[in-house]
């Protein structure tokens, strides 16, 4: 299975693609959408902020929505998953306007919040064989707020709100955790996408 992982220009993306590959994966690091929409599956990292990932996107978005709900399957981490929605609070850009909805700024003591919390899920294949939980990394200062409530499905608590950990549109999950960062518990979860992406 070839996975394209996204290269926004912002980080080290290696960790992220060893995990993938752990997973059976073979990933191509990429900034060119044709090579990212032509492979099997998509993995938009966690690296950076809004505003230049938002930069890295094709001018034309209804090209990536069309191959997102055409059923191209596709991964969103942390920043990832953000870009799925319309637009954030952390800066000028739109997102790709798959499920819409807003990225906020966490309203909680500390920002931002960075550490173990864990996953509460709504039983999507993604978490197949976690029924132990998912204790998860994060490393973020925004939330998702999806319009349409049923996209969530997993949820955390931090600084006494409950936000959304992960969301899914058809063929498109993101998780708003570091998988590549969560030990065994988050290879499983990604390996789990592949399987998924395969069917």
């Amino acid at each position: 299975m070839k996975v394209a992982l996204l290269d926004y220009g912002a980080g080290n993306l290696h960790s992220l693609a060893k995990a993938l590959e752990l997973g059976g994966a073979e990933v191509q690091a990429t900034r060119d959408w044709d090579v990212a929409l032509g492979a099997d599956a998509l993995v938009l990292p966690g690296v950076g902020g809004f505003s230049a990932a938002a930069e890295a996107l094709p001018e034309d978005r209804e090209r990536v929505r069309a191959a997102l709900a055409g059923g191209l399957p596709c991964l969103g981490i942390c920043l990832g998953m953000q870009l799925f929605f319309d637009a954030s609070d952390e800066g000028a850009g739109a997102g790709i306007g798959f499920i819409p909805g807003r990225v906020r700024r966490l309203d909680a003591p500390v920002v931002p919040h960075m550490g173990w919390n864990d996953v509460e899920d709504a039983g999507d294949p993604l978490f197949a064989g976690l029924d132990g939980g998912l204790p998860a990394y994060y490393a973020h200062s925004y939330r998702c707020d999806p319009q349409d409530g049923s996209a969530v499905i997993g949820w955390t608590e931090y600084g006494g709100e409950r936000i959304a950990a992960a969301v899914r549109r058809e063929r498109t999950w993101g998780v708003q955790f570091h998988p590549e960062k969560s030990s065994r518990p988050g290879l499983r979860l990604l390996a789990n996408f592949l399987e998924e992406a395969r069917r």
